[in-house]
Parts: C-alpha cells; structure tokens; sequence
C-alpha cells in the first residue's frame, strides 16, 4: 500500500529528473558519428586480421603520433612527431585488433616494427582500391585547426610519398599509388570521403 506507493513516487521523481537532465544536455552528434566511423575502422581490421586483404583492396592509415598511448618506434616518432601514414599491403605481419587499439608490425627500411595505435588517434583511413575513405576530428585535431583558423574538408593520398614512410617492402608501385591517384581521388572520389565536416552546419 503505501510503501509501494512511496516508491512508485520515488521512481517516478527519478524519471522527471533524468527528463530534465536530459533536457538541458546538447546530444553529442559529432562524438556519437565519429565513433560509428571508428567502428567500421575496427571491424575492416578485424576481418583482416582474421581472413587478409581481399582481392585488391588496400589501406592508407593516417594516425597522429603525438596522441596519448600510440606506440612506435623513437625513430619513427622524431621523423613523424605529429602525424604519420601506413600502407596495409602486400607485408604486414600480428595484425590485432581490440575495442580501443590496433596493433600491427611493418617493415621500415627492411626493420619489422611494431605499432600500437588507439582507434581515437585515427585522422583518415583510405582505400585506394575503391576510392573510399573516412576522415576523422579528435578533440586535439580539432583545437590545432582552430587555432590555425583552417578546416580539412575530406581524407585523401598524401600527394607525395615524402608523406609516407617506407612500410612496405614490395614496394615502388604501391609507393607510387598516392601520386597517380591524387587528381583522380580530388575529382571524382571525393563524394566518396565521408567526413565529420559533412554532418557540420557551415
């Protein structure tokens, strides 16, 4: 009787409260997308991991090195201290995925390495193969540009392979791949490149 009562009103105050919480909070559309885009990031790694790269598909993964818990070389770190791109190709070898990070190991300079990068620290994944890609803003990502007072519009190639260090030891023509697809991607891919901006008021 009246306890039941009291605590159908105990609940039913709980629930106004959450209603006003709600109410005054802003839905975080931007976080809750790139965290979708993240999730096709890990689920293609994952498949990959488990089954290799089908038929010509191919990945250019651009991730920033100064971002919290990415792990590579000291080497690699002071030539890329702020972003960097791997080609997923013809050699890579302990391709391993979890909730937050990827790892894997490449071959610089004919050196396995071993990287270990977050899903957050992403900027830009890119298949070549079928001119799609993701572009992404971390909150850091985000505070250099506005300070910089510019705003990248989509994820394409690096232009040149100066971008991108050697990760792959078979090499010369996917090395080449960025240059031949630059004009290609700008003209004709982009409406492909699914960016944050897109979902953005301008």
């Amino acid at each position: 009787g009246k306890k039941s009562s009291r605590l159908l009103t105990k609940v039913k105050d709980e629930e106004k409260g959450k209603e006003v919480t709600m109410s005054d909070t802003v839905i975080q559309y931007d976080q809750m997308v790139q965290n979708a885009l993240l999730s096709v990031v890990r689920d293609i790694l994952t498949d990959t991991a488990k089954f290799g790269l089908p038929g010509n598909h191919h990945f250019y993964i651009t991730f920033r090195t100064d971002y919290p818990d990415v792990k590579i070389p000291a080497y690699l770190k002071e030539k890329y201290p702020e972003e960097m791109t791997i080609v997923l190709q013809n050699q890579f070898w302990d391709l391993k995925t979890d909730e937050d990070h990827f790892e894997i190991s490449l071959s610089f300079n004919r050196k396995r390495e071993h990287l270990s990068v977050p899903f957050s620290a992403l900027i830009g994944f890119f298949d070549p193969s079928v001119d799609f890609g993701l572009h992404f803003h971390s909150n850091e990502l985000e505070d250099d540009e506005a300070e910089m007072g510019s705003e990248e519009t989509g994820m394409t190639p690096p232009a040149s392979t100066s971008q991108i260090p050697s990760a792959q030891s078979t090499e010369d023509a996917a090395k080449e791949q960025p240059r031949t697809d630059k004009k290609k991607t700008d003209e004709s891919a982009t409406d492909n490149v699914v960016t944050l901006d897109s979902f953005r008021k301008k």
